[in-house]
């Protein structure tokens, strides 16, 4: 028995690989049973997750006149459009299509500002690309964490991307200590005195999907840089006082969190980047105090998932996606020294 099991109240993974949710099924196999990629199991269940449930469906729905019109407002419309689903796609493990390398495109010749390569709330009307003063290091980060799970890693745009979130993200806690350049510095809420939670997570969780033997010092710094901001806020606490949690509805775990995040999601990407830290250990324990008698986890957030083409999940039940994800976390902080 592996030596995190005993964490877990009960073993959820026979739930998890329940064929009636291929999507969570092909994940648990990767993440949780070390399967890989070309096992003849896993191909299995990555293709039935094309074929059954809630990513064929979202892609069904995507082909309908009505929202291929609607693709202009791949931000604004929270959460239907393109970016939103784009993501939701990627955390529930879809492949690369022809109709979603499409919306990949779309996004790129249109959210994407040109000239640093940042992504962008609105399109440019006069020049096309990203309307410069929209840009937002959330929707960076994010952008880029789905598009390296569609397959453009090596795409120039997708490396422009990454050199956006190395030059421009900024980590100044309570003290403007290092001011944001023009004309990103018009987003007060996202650079100001204090830099947001959110924009530094998204940004960790988009250079967190560029492979280890591909960071360069720049990368590795600004990983480094991000994953220090959000330890000394011991996640979800006020740095300047421990004794207060700064982001309380952190506590309520969802899936999928779009700009938004969770204590879960930030373990998430912690662990997966190899970090340990003693600053991680109040959110391990409130991660454990959540798990039922039956070793699954509920959905206390649905706020985004309600939102989307296809809602995901339902509040106060229990959720594969997230017990997948804590058992994940679990699982990788365990096996860390």
């Amino acid at each position: 028995m592996d030596s995190w099991m005993p964490m877990l109240k009960e073993d959820p993974t026979p739930w998890l690989l329940e064929k009636s949710n291929p999507s969570a099924r092909y994940l648990t196999l990767i993440n949780i049973l070390d399967k890989p990629e070309h096992d003849d199991e896993v191909q299995a269940a990555k293709i039935e997750l094309m074929e059954i449930g809630i990513v064929n469906e979202l892609l069904q729905k995507q082909r309908e006149e009505e929202y291929i019109q609607a693709f202009h407002r791949f931000y604004t419309w929270k959460y239907k459009g393109l970016v939103w689903s784009l993501i939701a796609l990627a955390e529930l493990g879809a492949s690369t299509t022809p109709q979603i390398k499409e919306q990949c495109e779309y996004l790129l010749e249109n959210s994407q500002e040109r000239q640093d390569g940042g992504f962008s709330q609105n399109t440019a009307k006069k020049t096309g690309g990203g309307r410069i003063t929209e840009v937002i290091p959330c929707l960076t980060g994010n952008m880029i964490w789905s598009l390296v799970h569609f397959g453009y890693l090596d795409d120039p745009r997708v490396q422009k991307a990454i050199e956006w979130i190395v030059r421009f993200v900024r980590f100044n806690d309570g003290i403007e200590e290092d001011p944001q350049v023009p004309p990103y510095d018009r987003c007060e809420i996202c650079w100001g005195a204090h830099t947001c939670h959110m924009g530094v997570v998204k940004a960790l969780k988009g250079l967190s999907a560029v492979p280890e033997e591909r960071r360069s010092k720049e990368i590795n710094k600004t990983i480094q840089q991000a994953t220090e901001f959000i330890l000394m806020h011991h996640i979800y606490k006020r740095s300047h006082n421990l004794n207060r949690k700064s982001k309380p509805g952190w506590l309520k775990f969802g899936f999928p969190l779009m700009y938004q995040t969770d204590v879960l999601e930030i373990l998430d990407i912690l662990t997966g980047l190899g970090i340990k830290d003693s600053r991680m250990e109040d959110a391990i324990g409130i991660l454990l105090s959540k798990q039922d008698e039956t070793g699954r986890w509920k959905a206390e957030n649905t706020y985004n998932s309600d939102r989307l083409l296809i809602p995901v999940g339902q509040k106060d039940k229990q959720n594969k996606w997230i017990t997948l994800r804590a058992v994940t976390v679990l699982k990788r902080y365990d096996r860390m020294s």
